[in-house]
């Protein structure tokens, strides 16, 4: 151990480093959920975090409308007969607009934080980026064919877990300094 003397620069007071604060997955994790707050699809809000290896943020993603797609115009229904009219056919997912807005020359070596289990569709786009790692709060095997994309991240060594929250809320107060 370092004999450096325990005095802060404002005065000499014995202070010891904050221990509530977030670590590195609750961050990005919380990243990822209020980056899915600027989605404007009303059933289902998705929101990814990617993060490379020295832990620096390289992109951001959510569900919504292709660009120049405005959203007002687009349908958000569900179950409508006619496709046209499915917001399925037009929404990108946040997997997809998280890969395509990234600010790296690559993704390889990268952990993709986020809410749920990618769908073998953004599986393959996860695959082929090169993404090392997989930190999802939530899996929902019934409409996502997640074990399809279960299945391509084994072939291709993508590690995957669930987060397991240190600090299951995290406040943000926009209006107060403190």
């Amino acid at each position: 151990m370092v004999g450096i003397p325990n005095k802060s620069l404002n005065g000499g007071d014995n202070l010891v480093a904050k221990q509530d604060y977030l670590v590195d997955d609750d961050f990005f994790m919380g990243v990822a959920y209020l980056v899915a707050e600027l989605s404007k699809d009303p059933c289902t809000q998705l929101g990814v975090c990617i993060v490379d290896e020295h832990g620096h943020i390289v992109s951001t993603g959510y569900n919504g409308m292709p660009f120049g797609c405005n959203d007002d115009e687009f349908p958000w229904g569900k179950h409508n007969e006619d496709p046209l009219q499915n917001k399925s056919t037009f929404v990108c997912h946040a997997e997809a607009n998280a890969i395509l807005n990234k600010h790296s020359h690559n993704l390889e070596n990268c952990t993709m934080y986020l809410k749920l289990f990618p769908c073998s569709e953004c599986a393959k786009l996860i695959v082929q980026a090169r993404v090392k790692k997989i930190v999802y709060t939530y899996d929902e095997p019934e409409k996502t064919n997640s074990e399809a994309s279960k299945i391509m991240f084994d072939a291709a060594s993508i590690e995957y877990r669930q987060h397991v929250p240190k600090t299951p809320i995290i406040r943000i107060n926009l209006k107060n300094a403190d």
